[in-house]
């Protein structure tokens, strides 16, 4: 089915987040000055051998977080690179620090078929986040139709992508790629750009690499990307997916990743004192008392603003019975 909202859904969105969410790119820290990035994406030499496989080259590593965002539901593939001698070091169960010089890479793309991942895929973008003199720069990359490089935006742009669901549906959406102002948005904190995923908390997790199980944090450690550390000192962020544990986890997981980089402190919608994070749903009293603005947002397609064209309808059930019980 196609997005029921416009090629101009992020232009609304941010109206209507400013003027109810609090939500504005106003006093955003300027990327480093001079920074430029290359026009192509094959500059960065990320890929080795055929870029349409997606296979990381010697420098950049492969990572998972505990759960992803929200992106009309599109795969994603993430890696890290660091400098060599150089780790990310654990502060906390939230961002660790990052050298100057590490870049991260995330690609999305779609199956033709989700029934069989083997009749190939479309790469759409690939998105960086480069660290140069303490600052974190933002830039997208589309891929062409050979699927052989990507160019870099600027500006942002909406393509139609086709696939088939893991149900045998055919699905059609006006997918959008966010121009660098969008990514901004989301990626803010205290009128900083960072990064939101690789958290601590969200960084261990059991992961396969070379046919084994392992702690990723540990393997984080071998492939020497992140000093030395104990992943027992960190808790787990609970997959929202995964039916087995409390439905207050899952939800606190759900919103945490798709909500919290703009309910927090220093967020987009700090002036709303609705904070979504994982440790601060622990005491949040505010959640039940805007239960029906939550809802009502999710449903209409307005919260999360940014990234997505289409309703995340198992992530807005979930949200509708946490709330409807509370």
């Amino acid at each position: 089915m196609i997005s029921r909202r416009p090629t101009m859904f992020s232009v609304l969105n941010c109206i209507i987040a400013v003027l109810i969410f609090g939500c504005s790119d106003d006093g955003l820290d300027s990327p480093t000055e001079n920074f430029e990035f290359h026009p192509l994406l094959s500059s960065y030499q990320i890929f080795a051998g055929n870029p349409a496989d997606l296979v990381p080259s010697a420098n950049f590593h492969l990572y998972e977080i505990s759960n992803q965002l929200f992106t009309d539901y599109a795969h994603k593939q993430r890696l890290i690179y660091v400098p060599l001698n150089t780790s990310m070091i654990a502060i906390d169960e939230d961002l660790p620090d990052f050298p100057n010089g590490t870049i991260f890479v995330k690609t999305f793309f779609y199956y033709n078929d989700n029934r069989d991942t083997g009749k190939g895929k479309k790469i759409i973008e690939t998105r960086l986040l480069i660290k140069h003199d303490t600052k974190w720069n933002t830039s997208t990359y589309l891929w062409n139709d050979t699927q052989g490089d990507a160019v870099l935006l600027t500006t942002s742009l909406t393509k139609t992508i086709n696939w088939i669901d893991e149900n045998s549906k055919p699905r059609v959406i006006a997918y959008h790629i966010p121009g660098k102002r969008e990514c901004a948005t989301c990626h803010n904190a205290s009128s900083s750009i960072v990064p939101i995923g690789p958290k601590m908390r969200n960084l261990n997790i059991d992961v396969v690499r070379n046919d084994q199980i392992v702690n990723q944090l540990n393997h984080l450690q071998n492939i020497d990307v992140l000093a030395p550390c104990d992943p027992a000192s960190f808790t787990t962020v609970t997959k929202w997916t995964d039916v087995t544990v409390p439905l207050s986890d899952r939800a606190r997981a759900y919103l945490d990743i798709n909500c919290s980089h703009c309910h927090k402190h220093g967020g987009k919608a700090e002036s709303t004192d609705l904070l979504l994070g994982f440790t601060e749903l622990f005491q949040n009293t505010g959640i039940a008392e805007k239960k029906d603005d939550i809802k009502g947002s999710m449903e209409k397609g307005e919260m999360p603003l940014l990234g997505t064209t289409i309703i995340d309808e198992e992530g807005l059930a979930l949200i509708k019975t946490y709330v409807e019980n509370l």
